[in-house]
């Protein structure tokens, strides 16, 4: 039981640590005439890649199951 306490009390102290700070001022010469503020990226394709890759595992898997339950 106090294993667990410590853990959880470890997990909330480092969770409260890594959200308190800010991130870095980017470099003076970025390559733009202006700050551009990050996080543009579209995810729309990755979240369709990995839809399609977890349908395709998972048919992999229940063929494998019909297949054993039919020998």
């Amino acid at each position: 039981m106090s294993t667990a306490i410590i853990l959880v009390c470890g997990f909330m102290f480092s969770a409260s640590n890594a959200f308190s700070q800010n991130p870095p001022p980017p470099p003076q010469e970025h390559g733009n005439s202006g700050n551009v503020p990050g996080g543009g990226a579209p995810i729309g394709s990755g979240v369709l890649i990995l839809v399609a890759l977890g349908a395709g595992y998972a048919a992999k898997k229940a063929y494998k199951y019909r297949r054993m339950l039919s020998e």
